[in-house]
């Protein structure tokens, strides 16, 4: 009987430590399938989907020498797409001279966007703003990561630091329920491995729309419409403002004012789209 016992306890202490090695095994196993389990579906939706622009099979696709995150283009399309030249202004659309002209009194020092807004982005935009097509962020967050990370080793831009994005305020934010820059933003930082604050900046005045507003019609519109929330470590020097469209740079300036207030000294605005200004003279960048 006490053989018995002995044998039991025997028995247990070894099921226990079968257990903790089969827990070790499980963990591993959990971790390897969380770090490829988003690759793998996105291959799988790669292969799967079809192209939003002429319905052919998506595949892999690149653009910049980079792989894209992204299932809803085909390699054809993308290579299609009416990007900027970023070579011809060193990834700063403030050189080209038509759009510095536009862009009177602004505060951030760089403007970096991927096409001007023409199609298909313009309805690209229209669908995710209005009518919830959420998978269109990484498809944007995708792009401009590739782009910008080819810009970065091109020119003489500094690294960043920290990522935000316009917010919205949140009576807008009820109605809309999400906040199309943000859903890009946080993309973008995590391709980027840059950490990303949502809150750093809020939106405290619930303007008019903005939509056939002058340039100076919009700052007045914007004068104080948004305000600090929290402070930023000392060592937060480069942040980078994600937007979805610049037209006058009026909400990226008024946001700009503020970060540098809190001691940040570059501002780089990203966005995906640069409303072009309408005069005679312009020309494709």
């Amino acid at each position: 009987m006490a053989g018995t016992s002995r044998l039991i306890k025997l028995n247990n202490k070894t099921l226990v430590r079968c257990c903790v090695a089969l827990k070790a095994v499980y963990r591993s196993k959990l971790a390897l399938i969380f770090n490829t389990g988003k690759f793998r579906l996105n291959n799988i939706q790669q292969h799967l989907s079809c192209c939003d622009l002429c319905a052919a099979n998506v595949g892999a696709s690149y653009f910049q020498e980079k792989r894209l995150r992204q299932a809803l283009l085909c390699q054809h399309c993308i290579n299609d797409l009416p990007f900027f030249k970023q070579d011809i202004i060193n990834g700063n659309l403030l050189n080209w001279p038509t759009i510095k002209q536009a862009l009177p009194n602004i505060h951030f020092e760089y403007l970096f966007a991927l096409s001007p807004y023409i199609y298909p982005f313009n309805i690209w935009l229209a669908q995710m703003k209005y009518l919830g097509r959420f998978e269109l962020a990484n498809l944007f967050a995708s792009l401009l990561y590739a782009q910008w990370q080819k810009t970065m080793e091109s020119t003489l831009i500094p690294p960043a630091d920290l990522v935000i994005s316009v917010p919205l305020h949140v009576k807008k934010w009820q109605v809309r329920g999400y906040n199309q820059a943000h859903l890009i933003a946080q993309d973008f930082a995590q391709q980027l491995a840059l950490p990303y604050e949502k809150d750093v900046i809020i939106r405290c005045k619930h303007n008019q729309s903005q939509i056939g507003k002058t340039g100076s019609q919009r700052r007045k519109n914007l004068a104080n419409a948004f305000k600090l929330k929290q402070g930023l470590a000392s060592h937060i020097k480069h942040v980078i403002i994600i937007d979805d469209v610049v037209t006058t740079g009026t909400t990226a300036s008024e946001i700009s004012k503020l970060l540098k207030s809190a001691g940040v000294e570059i501002v780089s605005v990203v966005a995906l789209c640069l409303t072009l200004p309408k005069s005679k003279s312009s020309t494709k960048a």
